[in-house]
């Protein structure tokens, strides 16, 4: 590689001339009029010879193992089955939140149920669970109405009925909007 050559970056669409060579490092006149600097491995010659750049199967092996490796580092890739997985299943009948009701009045059968609830909707949220259904069953409403009220308090959700075939009525889906990171 010699100043005056026509080159192109690798792994971008930038091409340009040879304006200066230091030791390893080559300065580049873009098309564009900026210069940029890159390693010579960056680099192929676009007038001239292949011979002009040494390709060998050792260096393309290594210039293509150095960029997956900076490939992998930056992209967490989120698999299909990851976005589809079931939705975390809650189900809020007070048979299966305590063993007994003895001593406890409607208002505290209540409130145990919609405090697990909430502490199911903050765990989903820390783990970034993104929908969650909240079987509360048919009964007089009066939990639903409460569970309601209670997601009608976070801005990051929205709920509808859950899949009639799958819960009958008596069931809530909450999707939750995740803040990326």
């Amino acid at each position: 590689m010699k100043i005056g050559d026509k080159i192109s970056v690798l792994d971008e669409d930038i091409s340009g001339e040879v304006i200066a060579i230091t030791g390893d490092m080559v300065t580049m006149l873009d098309m564009d009029g900026f210069e940029i600097q890159y390693t010579k491995k960056e680099l192929i010659i676009e007038s001239g010879a292949v011979s002009d750049f040494d390709l060998t199967p050792h260096n393309i092996s290594e210039i293509l193992s150095e960029k997956q490796a900076k490939k992998n580092i930056n992209s967490k890739k989120i698999k299909p089955k990851e976005r589809n997985l079931p939705p975390m299943e809650v189900d809020l009948h007070i048979n299966q939140l305590t063993s007994t009701t003895r001593g406890m009045d409607n208002y505290d059968m209540l409130t145990l149920q919609i405090d697990t609830a909430k502490r199911q909707l903050e765990f989903a949220m820390s783990k970034r669970i993104q929908r969650i259904v909240f079987i509360h069953g048919v009964g007089d409403g009066r939990l639903r109405a409460d569970l309601e009220f209670l997601l009608n308090r976070y801005d990051n959700l929205k709920f509808h009925d859950a899949d009639y075939q799958k819960y009958g009525v008596g069931a809530t889906e909450v999707y939750i909007f995740q803040n990326k990171i």
